[in-house]
């Protein structure tokens, strides 16, 4: 009844759309663990509704009216430490923001990783990210998309899963072996990137991997170790007073990538500190509207011409 409340009470909350979530899964998940629904805002009061205890994932396409002709899409992963997401702050008003520029928008409610409801708390976030990737690209004709420019844009610690499933190309599912599940490009605003310390965000970190992970299972999912010259190209973002996910963590991927020759983009404003979503207000200038620059010089996003 909580769950049915608080879902409810999302509406008031520019979740037009939420009529159109998909399950992610047409039936049962795969490394599920049978478990009660328990999602739930963290307060009702919060002006940008945060949900809690996440073990039904979902795929909420928002698509624009007026579609580039390249016909471009990304999938959104909202933020929130693992433990939950900013699924309006982080997801459908940014999905709004790119169906402004003609591009279509999959806001993904994936699970928080828990054992009460997962076999293995480690892989069942990337299962579902692979998951929408691979329902993006073979639904691509239905939603008028370019198979081949499908992206994933991540929040915090849902940077470090778009992270994981660019640079972790090993299907979680064996039924999924032969099928691209990597993106086509990638996109990091403020993203946790190091399970390492001493750029480790600890919270993310104890929530995907628990309290005592090893030191391969901390290197595995530290993604700035990950990088090939198969990664995806990448635009990211942060603010140098980052007191929460410290810039380090973009500035190693950055530098990671740089090193493999794939083509990056990293703005690093003064300040803005962490989870502004699309609004820094410390400046006048706008990271979409950089993206939307960004996206065009990469040949996935049409002129206005």
């Amino acid at each position: 009844m909580a769950a049915a409340l608080a879902l409810a009470s999302l509406t008031a909350h520019s979740l037009e759309n939420a009529e159109q979530a998909l399950p992610l899964y047409p039936g049962a998940i795969p490394g599920a663990i049978e478990a009660p629904d328990q999602e739930a805002l963290r307060d009702p009061r919060e002006a940008y509704p945060f949900l809690l205890n996440i073990s039904r994932p979902t795929l909420t396409p928002y698509l624009p009216q007026q579609r580039d002709v390249k016909r471009a899409a990304v999938i959104i992963l909202p933020g929130g430490s693992y433990r939950g997401l900013s699924i309006v702050k982080e997801g459908s008003e940014v999905a709004k923001a790119f169906n402004a520029m003609g591009v279509a928008a999959f806001v993904l409610k994936y699970r928080t990783p828990d054992p009460m409801h997962m076999q293995d708390r480690t892989l069942g976030p990337l299962q579902d990210v692979q998951q929408a990737v691979r329902i993006v690209r073979a639904r691509a004709a239905d939603w008028n998309i370019d198979a081949s420019r499908i992206g994933v844009l991540g929040f915090s610690a849902g940077g470090h899963l778009a992270a994981t499933v660019a640079t972790h190309v090993d299907p979680v599912l064996p039924a999924w072996q032969g099928v691209n599940l990597r993106p086509d490009f990638l996109m990091l605003i403020y993203p946790v990137i190091s399970f390492s310390d001493p750029l480790a965000h600890a919270y993310s970190r104890r929530m995907l991997l628990g309290d005592s992970p090893t030191p391969d299972t901390i290197r595995r999912y530290s993604n700035e170790l990950q990088v090939t010259d198969a990664t995806p190209r990448t635009f990211i973002v942060h603010a140098a007073d980052d007191a929460t996910v410290p810039v380090g963590n973009s500035i190693r991927f950055f530098e990671a990538l740089q090193a493999h020759k794939v083509p990056v983009e990293l703005i690093v404003y003064p300040a803005g500190g962490h989870g502004y979503g699309l609004h820094n207000a410390t400046t006048t200038d706008r990271w979409i509207d950089r993206a939307r620059q960004w996206l065009m010089s990469q040949g996935l996003l049409g002129s206005d011409e």
